[in-house]
């Protein structure tokens, strides 16, 4: 039986959908992963006390995968039992056209409110400048750092998730980014296509997209009804609104199923905040201070045994700052398995990954996207400690770095463009739950293509300790050291040292169904 919707509730969600498109990418992106929070927050702990309730014993133990073989072993599910897939009778594949008309209607819609609400002067477009940009070719833009590194990525979510959620898989909703990109560089806006924005926009588009839908999976249950129902949609529709559209359309936010038929994953949820102090600002005066609020998810469990396709494990942090510089998104950091398998039981998972960095503060300005080889492994130390290891290396082929001390803060593009390669490393030493030490690196080289000739590196190291203060709430410290060594060609070499230090406490949101903290 369909759950009975009334028109109010309807109209209620196609609003909500406009509100989101209408914000700014960086505010639309703040806005949802704060509804991250509030939700998982909700849901994990309605979890947590119906496994407490069914005197259910979460899987944590070592032998956990011999032990439920059975579910494995059908190919089918997880070793929780969850879907390894969408279920195709649920969530069939739907003709080319109607994804590809909608990604033209995002761009439509998009277009309409940049023009007629904000009249934007790019905006501004008519016959003669398309015939401008299909004549004149590509260039690189000179929009500010934020546009280009999160505001054009997040966009290109939106032409992705058309597709995926029209029952797409991660590859094949690729091109459709890639549509949805070129459609706009040519016929968009007055000024030529860019190929920055080309480049960045559907690539990295694809990796927050695929965050995206995975989330609103997780948040997703088609046989709920009721309040319970309605909440569910409100909240997949604003972490991933054209999902929510596409159901609208398609029926699927009014169906009743009597199974499960989305994939789900083991989410945990990280939340930090406390007092940010960043050391010599200006080079010239005193410490500034800012308040920071951290949000870190961790998808999927990287030591089960099983086929893995793009995302089945993934991380994404980003944190917000208020105070001095104004800089609201501070961060966003993430990357995915893109194919990769355990070598190791419950130990060691080998994989490609695809990475999305993007770094805005008062010091410095760093945005890339990247492939890797990497791993994941997990050190048993004692009982109840371990170390959770996580390394890359690969290259970077589209990266952006400030040529100046200090943040981009003109109207023009004061970084450079370029490419090059990139090192992570993440270790975590867990002490029998009361405890941790952890340790991250982030290292890049990148080659100026446009701007400044010459290389830049880059290093982001992150020293980080907590310490249990009652529960799952802990009190932690962190010390944020930035370098960057810019050889140039005929100017000056420039040498950049600052540190930045953290004061916050920290609540960690952990599946019932998978422990194992490793952050």
């Amino acid at each position: 039986m369909p759950v009975d919707l009334s028109l109010k509730v309807r109209q209620a969600i196609f609003n909500l959908f406009t509100l989101i498109t209408c914000m700014g990418n960086r505010v639309r992106l703040i806005f949802q992963m704060v509804s991250i929070l509030m939700y998982s927050t909700a849901a994990i702990a309605q979890e947590k006390s119906r496994v407490d309730s069914a005197d259910i014993t979460p899987i944590v133990k070592p032998d956990v995968q011999k032990e439920h073989d059975s579910l494995r072993n059908d190919h089918l599910h997880n070793m929780y039992g969850e879907l390894l897939n969408d279920d195709p009778a649920f969530n069939h594949r739907y003709p080319l056209w109607i994804p590809a008309t909608r990604v033209l209607a995002v761009n439509v819609f998009n277009w309409s409110i940049d023009r007629y609400v904000y009249n934007f002067d790019w905006a501004h477009i008519s016959l003669a400048t398309w015939k401008y940009n299909l004549k004149k070719g590509w260039e690189w833009d000179s929009d500010r750092f934020g546009i280009n590194f999160i505001g054009h990525p997040h966009s290109g979510n939106f032409y992705f998730n058309v597709a995926r959620s029209n029952g797409y898989s991660f590859w094949q909703s690729l091109p459709f980014a890639i549509e949805g990109s070129l459609m706009w560089e040519y016929f968009g806006e007055n000024s030529r296509p860019s190929i920055n924005d080309v480049i960045n926009t559907p690539i990295s588009g694809m990796l927050l997209g695929e965050i995206f839908y995975r989330i609103s999976s997780n948040i997703l249950d088609d046989r709920t009804r009721g309040r319970e129902r309605v909440f569910r949609e409100i909240f997949a529709a604003i972490i991933d609104p054209p999902r929510a559209l596409n159901r609208l359309t398609q029926g699927k936010m009014f169906r009743v199923t009597t199974k499960e038929v989305y994939q789900k994953e083991p989410l945990n949820i990280t939340l930090s905040s406390g007092i940010h102090r960043i050391n010599n600002a200006d080079h010239l005066g005193d410490p500034a201070y800012n308040a920071i609020l951290n949000l870190q998810l961790d998808y999927g469990n990287p030591f089960e045994t099983r086929h893995r396709k793009p995302f089945d494990v993934f991380r994404f942090r980003t944190e917000l700052s208020y105070g001095y510089g104004n800089r609201l998104l501070g961060s966003a950091n993430g990357y995915g398995i893109l194919f990769g398998n355990v070598v190791k039981e419950n130990k060691l998972l080998l994989g490609v990954f695809q990475h999305f960095d993007y770094w805005n503060n008062t010091i410095f300005e760093v945005g890339t996207l990247g492939f890797s080889g990497g791993l994941i492994l997990k050190t048993p130390v004692a009982k109840h400690s371990n170390i959770y290891s996580a390394f890359h290396l690969g290259i970077v082929p589209l990266a952006g770095n400030n040529t100046q001390y200090g943040p981009d803060t003109s109207e023009i593009r004061h970084y450079n463009f370029g490419g090059g390669f990139q090192a992570k490393l993440e270790e975590t030493f867990n002490l029998n739950d009361w405890a941790t030490l952890g340790f991250t690196s982030y290292y890049y080289w990148i080659h100026t293509y446009v701007g400044l000739p010459g290389n830049s590196l880059v290093g982001i190291l992150k020293p980080t300790i907590t310490v249990k203060i009652f529960k799952n709430l802990r009190i932690g410290y962190e010390h944020h050291i930035y370098q960057n060594d810019r050889f140039l060609k005929n100017i000056p070499n420039v040498h950049i040292t600052s540190s930045e230090e953290k004061l916050f406490l920290q609540l960690y949101l952990e599946d019932p169904k998978r422990n194992g903290k490793y952050h």
